[in-house]
């Protein structure tokens, strides 16, 4: 694709082509642009990616700019194309919720709703929070990983809402800020004693040499975070033990195996019981925000307004 100066879609005054523009490119483009890549847009449309690659050269053509660099993995749109997804994404996915309903004013039963996010924020938070929807009739599929292929998954159309700890980035997912996590160091009683009270706060990470540390991966990430911002220093060593899961990494604690970090939502009950002891408490603990993510436009399951509208209500609470 040739490289072509850029202002934004406001500064096309007039197609490099007199021929109508076919929808069917347009529905293309968007494809590329929520999937990220000619191949994923392929397998979400049915069709071949060399035809993909046709059309969006095609829409190229008739625009006279470039909409897409190519990139080692997959396909970077320009501001052009951002402008362009943000001016019909929603008419586009409103011509095919009627497409899906098959006529006009037909009734149809609401679908269920994909809901995806860490496996611990979906168990105690917002499984809890979205109980009462069932009785309504509100049907949930939901699906837990790691946030970017969450993320992938949620441009591709395998998910409605994502619960995701970062923001994502450009204008093909839209995000609001849903709650905010604080993480805090605990550790079993037994090992606070072993500690020393007020032993973190006069000594710092000196107090924990030595002390096995059980995480939620192998290269630390909350715990780093932790040691960066409370500390100002570089959380170095291993591992004790590693749980993918943060319920894995509480039980372990609990049962004495070490110290860890851990959001406060996720073990409050604990620190209230004893069964959990804060080793420090920081005037400014770390703090990490969670965000709803979905798709612009608008969506023709009544039930997919009702589990965003519940989780944005319930977690101010959380």
């Amino acid at each position: 694709m040739s490289h072509r100066e850029s202002n934004g879609l406001s500064g096309i005054r007039e197609p490099a082509s007199d021929r109508p523009l076919d929808l069917t490119l347009l529905r293309t483009f968007l494809a590329v642009h929520r999937a990220g890549s000619f191949t994923a847009a392929a397998r979400l449309l049915g069709l071949s990616q060399p035809t993909v690659t046709t059309q969006i050269r095609s829409l190229e053509g008739h625009l006279g700019r470039e909409l897409f660099e190519r990139l080692p993995r997959g396909v970077a749109p320009t501001p052009v194309a951002d402008d362009l997804a943000a001016q019909i994404a929603a008419p586009l996915d409103a011509l095919a919720a009627v497409a899906d309903r098959g006529h006009i004013g037909e009734e149809t039963s609401a679908g269920p709703v994909h809901l995806a996010g860490p496996a611990e924020l979906l168990c105690v938070r917002a499984l809890p929070a979205l109980a009462p929807l069932v009785e309504q009739g509100v049907r949930l599929r939901v699906g837990t990983g790691l946030t970017d292929e969450l993320l992938d998954g949620l441009r591709v159309g395998h998910y409605d809402l994502v619960i995701s700890t970062i923001r994502p980035r450009g204008r093909s997912l839209t995000a609001v800020p849903l709650m905010d996590e604080e993480f805090v160091l605990v550790a079993s009683p037994q090992w606070a004693v072993r500690i020393g009270p007020d032993r973190v706060a006069t000594e710092g990470p000196a107090a924990l040499r030595g002390v096995p540390l059980v995480t939620y991966a192998e290269d630390l990430p909350i715990a780093r975070r932790y040691w960066r911002h409370v500390f100002g220093t570089r959380l170095t060593g291993q591992a004790a033990v590693t749980v993918p899961d943060l319920r894995g990494v509480l039980s372990a604690v609990a049962a004495g195996a070490g110290i860890t970090v851990l959001p406060r939502y996720l073990c409050e009950g604990e620190l209230a019981t004893g069964t959990l002891v804060s080793l420090l408490t920081p005037d400014d603990p770390p703090i990490n925000t969670g965000y709803l993510v979905q798709r612009p436009g608008i969506s023709d399951n009544p039930h997919l307004a009702l589990v965003r509208d519940r989780l944005l209500r319930e977690a101010r609470t959380w």
